[in-house]
């Protein structure tokens, strides 16, 4: 492992990232915050919805706009590197074994998926007013979920980057992202689905609901939210498939 080029990449990352932060983070945050105004907000203030649902809402928000973001970052330019700018030659030829490159494609994911997460805090706090409980009691619990799932997202993102064609990236959104977040339990708790026993147990296959409902179980702990020790170990397995998946597909790519 050569660290120096390592961290010379990462910089590098660092600087795109910091150039395009606005355009970035409106790609990212626009969407969650309008459904976090709309139902948070408007929703709560006309009386249509109790207002204890921002309480509710508002870790799963910050769960699809960290995914959202780890998997955009390292999945679109993996596309275009790979199949139009072929940019990602002249990486190949640094000193560093291939396995690494993609580790820093993974460790940059994760840094703007922790970033767009972390501004939806303050974000939807103005946006819903007052009435939002959130607890920071369980930093621990709080960090460690953030961290597995900017991790899974950034993977996520190296597996379907390296998988999916540039005449497929509208078609991995609508069949990929778009049921991912619509049966992540970010709306609504998992326990909800009891009254659809077939598909609760469909959705756990998603890794957006442990996401969501980790986030929900250290911000919001009085919320329903599944046992933290089952969120952490299902993030975990997720977090360790993905790279195996992610590091195997990349390695097949640049080798191709």
């Amino acid at each position: 492992m050569n660290w120096k080029t390592f961290y010379a990449m990462l910089a590098r990352d660092g600087h795109v990232a910091r150039r395009n932060l606005f355009p970035m983070l409106l790609q990212n945050l626009l969407q969650p915050l309008l459904f976090v105004f709309i139902f948070g907000r408007v929703m709560t203030t006309s009386g249509i919805m109790r207002p204890e649902y921002k309480t509710l809402l508002l870790p799963g928000i910050m769960a699809i706009s960290m995914v959202l973001s780890g998997i955009q970052a390292v999945a679109m330019p993996l596309i275009t590197e790979f199949q139009f700018t072929r940019e990602i030659e002249d990486r190949l030829l640094a000193p560093m074994e291939i396995g690494w490159l993609a580790v820093e494609k993974i460790v940059a994911g994760m840094i703007q998926a922790l970033v767009a997460g972390l501004v939806v805090i303050p974000a939807g706090l103005l946006l819903m007013g007052s009435g939002v409980n959130l607890s920071f009691h369980q930093p621990f619990a709080f960090v460690a979920v953030c961290l597995l799932v900017a991790f899974f997202s950034a993977a996520g993102g190296l597996t379907l980057g390296c998988s999916v064609g540039q005449t497929q990236i509208g078609l991995m959104f609508s069949l990929v992202l778009a049921p991912m977040i619509m049966f992540g339990c970010a709306y609504y708790p998992w326990s909800v689905l009891k009254a659809f026993p077939v598909l609760q147990i469909a959705v756990l296959v998603n890794p957006l609901v442990y996401a969501s409902e980790g986030l929900r179980g250290a911000l919001a702990p009085q919320a329903p939210h599944m046992h933290m020790a089952v969120v952490l170990g299902a993030l975990l397995l997720i977090d360790v498939a993905l790279l195996a998946a992610g590091l195997n597909r990349f390695h097949r790519k640049a080798v191709s």
